[in-house]
């Protein structure tokens, strides 16, 4: 017989240096999830992912056990990496925070391809551009 679904739920937690601290500690601990046996499983599945935002999708069932998914890393943390800023513009249309290449732009758009609504990769690199747009990065093409 199939587990009920307790919940799904989104968060995002720093790669391989999860801890109990907010956010991830109330959210977990408002579902009944062993707070410390995830953290040690998330640690443990993003070892290589040391120093980057990692997505997780959650899903919680009646038992308190719990699956998760890992995502990509968020096109705007990939693309501040990509030219070395630590944020978006506050004005995206008067200011620009850097230019991204079309190598970088592709680069960044064949990572991020598995997690988007596009199998395409010129959709995917349109994706990413208007990303690009509302951080203040011009994208040369």
């Amino acid at each position: 017989m199939a587990k009920a679904i307790k919940a799904v739920i989104k968060v995002q937690a720093p790669g391989g240096a999860a801890t109990a601290a907010p956010p991830l500690g109330p959210v977990l601990g408002q579902q009944g999830v062993n707070i410390q046996q995830f953290i040690q499983q998330f640690n443990a599945a993003t070892q290589d992912r040391r120093g980057e935002t990692v997505p997780v999708i959650l899903t919680i069932y009646d038992d308190r056990s719990f699956e998760f998914i890992l995502k990509t890393a968020p096109a705007s943390d990939m693309i501040k990496k990509a030219l070395n800023i630590t944020s978006g513009s506050g004005k995206p249309n008067t200011e620009k925070k850097g230019k991204l290449t079309k190598a970088q732009l592709m680069d960044i758009a064949t990572r991020k391809l598995p997690d988007l609504n596009t199998k395409n990769i010129e959709a995917a690199m349109r994706i990413i551009a208007g990303t690009c747009r509302q951080m203040g990065v011009d994208v040369e093409l």
